[in-house]
């Protein structure tokens, strides 16, 4: 009995501390240095970024891990440990450059769940990067 409750309280705590987090630490290696000044959301299509963070990212949807409002609580999400990224901490984002997220999405995070996007082409990233900045970061 005394396992069996630890195991839920443990599952509690988990699920209850890691959900949305922010501020959300990480020891995210840094992109480099040409990729941390690197902004082409500009020229971005952040309607396509949407529909690849809801629908369509090869080779599944952001929001399986991400979640639909982007606060690190997927379906999938859920299951990692880190959680993923809180898009919705403000001060979690206003530190991380467009170009290190474009870098991330492309080559993964080592030690997270994040794996490197290959089959998005650099204006879909760049796609997602805007929507995610602009709709999800607040």
């Amino acid at each position: 009995m005394k396992i069996l409750l630890s195991l839920v309280t443990m599952f509690f705590i988990t699920s209850t501390v890691y959900a949305g987090d922010c501020p959300q630490f990480r020891n995210t290696k840094k992109a480099p240095a040409i990729f941390q000044k690197l902004d082409r959301t500009n020229k971005a299509d952040k309607k396509n970024g949407k529909v690849l963070f809801h629908e369509s990212a090869k080779p599944l949807a952001c929001k399986m891990c991400h979640g639909e409002k982007g606060d690190g609580n997927g379906k999938l999400g859920k299951t990692l440990m880190p959680r993923p990224r809180n898009f919705t901490c403000e001060s979690t984002m206003k530190d991380i450059s467009a170009g290190q997220m474009f870098w991330i999405i492309q080559n993964g995070s080592k030690g997270t769940g994040m794996q490197p996007q290959r089959l998005l082409e650099p204006k879909e990233i760049w796609d997602l990067v805007k929507y995610i900045r602009e709709d999800l970061a607040k």
